[in-house]
């Protein structure tokens, strides 16, 4: 009896197989449009002068094509859902919804790697956690928004182009005719599986994942590599990991331990229990009986990058009235932040925590027992933070005040108190904060120590300036970093701006009657996109460095030392800060004392911790777990070895920065989960 498929058995293979080969139609416009977009991103970071092989380039292009395929096919393997039903009509309105959305995300990470030199990653979501109307006006401000709009226009209609030409050429629906079943049915599996692994992204090896992102030793290059849609996806991973505290060994095993237990023993801290562990996370030293309380003014600057002040001088003035105060000082000169945007950086400074966002939902209405404004209010003191934004921003005057926060003052108060201050897109200028610290530190009572947490915000992009501020002219050939961002000058002005304010504040301490028992000790937030990609080897180390300073005569003598200018980071500061003003308590052991000579110790190694996973030591940096991303690159003044042959990645410093890390996310995981 000879074999007849049934109709339906036809219909099913037809349908099928002309989703999978209209599938691959759209792919091929959409995977031109990405590629197009990486070759013009190069193109237009490129750093001045910078060289590096046509292997490590081709490896990147090649990459980046890889990563293109896969979420192309990704949508043509969601859209076969649709794609054998519709018309062919609806199908090219498909294709050119697709297209513009690719192209946009891409375009969108284009210039997200400007701002944050890093593609689209989970601080893309402020966009509606942040002050949502400032953030569009920013936008709006400083970025060509109407050129992407038209370029974005451009490359759908040239993407919907292509695919009609492919469809017209290779009449995929005609094809469908002209086949017999079986031979339909060879062509599914066939067309099937090359879409299927077209999105895994490979044959015969594991599917593309967020580590084979890094195919060079150039982070710049590496950055290079994820089209919009990926980046997007990798960072909505990473924020629903943050928010989900449920697994307390998520962090631990990202980092290559099974047990917060395996991670401690690294560190040579106890590890006989969890309970033991847990404790020597916040095991102190006990400060010497009867030493006093000091006050504690601590500043976050906004944007306050270090490189600047690598070429203060008075043919080019950044600092103003900070500059004389510098030279009495404990300027930490090597010094990273923790993250690179302002609310990540403020919950790791406060919380020690490589979780983030952490305090936007129910984790930031109950106490956090180690937060370092409870940890000091606990010890007696009255605390204050004052910002010159608005407070309602990631909603920090709800949570500054259940962690700790006294009283939480902002630009509304400001305009309050100052009926002259005008209001703009992110709060006031920092003046008021200024005047208002000088006003409120006179009355504070002789007998209560006070904590003043300062965040400032002028210099941050659009970098607009009160009307009577006096720009200082400044020999730009004195500026040895690099000149590609067009904000380059207002960015200086408004920086200098910032810095005098501070420097005004420090010679007003020092001075007056709280120069005997007030520590100020200023840093930044994270570095800016107007001083440059730092694609260069030799200036990599500057991607995330910030000034860390320490002024006042309650240094008692101490000597900063050589330590000075080995590497340290946000996580040192309260480490440092707390046993200076007098201060014990359960706040977390995420760093070292920068004040006290490095012991031979895990604990004490003068090394960088960047929270999103990097780690930085004497010689180069790289991403914890992957000895392949290691880059020498390390600052003039520190480094035991020369930049070259013998640097090489430290198999023994990723280990210790892994557990260190993984012990701080499971800390958090384990004590505020559900």
């Amino acid at each position: 009896m000879k074999f007849a498929p049934t109709h339906a058995l036809t219909t099913l293979l037809h349908g099928t197989l002309r989703g999978l080969l209209r599938a691959w139609v759209l792919i091929v416009p959409l995977v031109v449009a990405l590629s197009l977009i990486r070759l013009g991103q190069l193109a237009y970071f490129w750093p001045t002068g910078y060289q590096v092989s046509t292997t490590d380039l081709t490896s990147v292009v090649v990459q980046g094509f890889r990563f293109d395929l896969k979420v192309s096919a990704v949508a043509g393997f969601l859209l076969l859902l649709v794609l054998p039903w519709v018309s062919g009509k609806v199908q090219g309105r498909i294709a050119a919804g697709v297209a513009f959305l690719y192209v946009m995300l891409s375009l969108v990470n284009l210039h997200y790697f400007g701002f944050y030199k890093t593609p689209i990653d989970s601080l893309v979501f402020g966009l509606v956690e942040d002050d949502t109307v400032a953030v569009l006006q920013t936008i709006w401000r400083d970025f060509p928004v109407i050129w992407t709009l038209l370029l974005a226009a451009v490359l759908t209609v040239a993407s919907v182009a292509l695919h009609r030409s492919l469809v017209a050429r290779l009449k995929p629906d005609a094809v469908l005719q002209t086949h017999h079943a079986a031979v339909k049915l060879v062509l599914v599996i066939v067309v099937f599986f090359a879409l299927l692994f077209a999105g895994k992204g490979t044959i015969r090896e594991m599917a593309l994942q967020r580590q084979h992102l890094t195919v060079t030793t150039s982070q710049f290059l590496n950055d290079m590599v994820p089209n919009g849609p990926i980046a997007l996806k990798y960072a909505w991973d990473s924020r629903g990991q943050s928010q989900n505290l449920q697994n307390p060994l998520a962090g631990l095993k990202a980092m290559g331990f099974d047990s917060p237990l395996a991670a401690a023993e690294v560190l040579g801290l106890p590890h006989g229990s969890e309970a033991e562990v847990k404790a020597a996370l916040s095991a102190h030293e006990a400060l010497p009986a009867g030493t006093p309380k000091k006050n504690l003014v601590f500043f976050l600057m906004e944007s306050w990058s270090a490189e600047p002040m690598l070429y203060q001088g008075p043919k080019f003035d950044v600092l103003g009235r900070l500059a004389p105060t510098l030279e009495k000082a404990c300027h930490f000169n090597n010094f990273d932040s923790a993250h690179a945007g302002t609310h990540p950086s403020l919950e790791a400074i406060l919380f020690s925590t490589p979780i983030t966002p952490l305090t936007l939902g129910d984790v930031g209405r109950k106490p956090i027992p180690w937060a370092i404004p409870k940890v000091i209010k606990d010890a007696g003191y009255q605390t204050l933070f004052v910002t010159s934004a608005r407070s309602g921003w990631r909603d920090l005057n709800r949570v500054l005040a259940v962690q700790g926060f006294d009283e939480v003052v902002d630009a509304n108060t400001l305009k309050e108190q100052y009926p002259d201050a005008n209001l703009g897109i992110w709060g006031v200028w920092d003046s008021y904060v200024f005047k208002y610290l000088n006003k409120r530190l006179a009355a504070q009572p002789a007998d209560k120590p006070i904590f003043v947490f300062v965040l400032t915000s002028t210099n941050h992009p659009p970098y607009d300036l009160p009307a009577d501020y006096q720009r200082v002219p400044r020999d730009m050939a004195q500026w040895k970093g690099e000149t590609t961002s067009d904000t380059l000058m207002l960015n200086l002005d408004s920086y200098h701006y910032a810095a005098d304010l501070l420097g005004g504040f420090v010679q007003d301490v020092q001075n007056g009657p709280l120069k005997a028992n007030t520590i100020v000790a200023a840093t930044g937030d994270h570095n800016v996109r107007s001083f440059g990609m730092y694609a260069e080897a030799p200036r990599r180390y500057l991607q995330r460095q910030v000034p860390f300073v320490i002024w006042g005569d309650a240094l008692g003598g101490q000597q900063c030392g050589p330590q000075q200018a080995l590497p340290a980071s946000h996580r040192d500061m309260f480490s440092t800060l707390l046993p200076l003003v007098g201060v014990n308590g359960p706040y977390i052991n995420a760093g070292r004392n920068l004040l006290r000579t490095p012991e031979a110790s895990p604990l004490d190694a003068p090394r960088i911790l960047f929270f999103t996973g990097e780690a930085r030591n004497a010689q180069g940096l790289w991403q914890l777990g992957n000895q392949n991303s290691f880059a020498c690159s390390s600052a003039p003044t520190v480094g035991t070895k020369p930049v070259g042959g013998d640097c090489q990645f430290n198999a023994l410093d990723d280990q210790q920065e892994r557990a260190r890390y993984g012990l701080l996310d499971w800390n958090v995981r384990i004590s505020l989960k559900k």
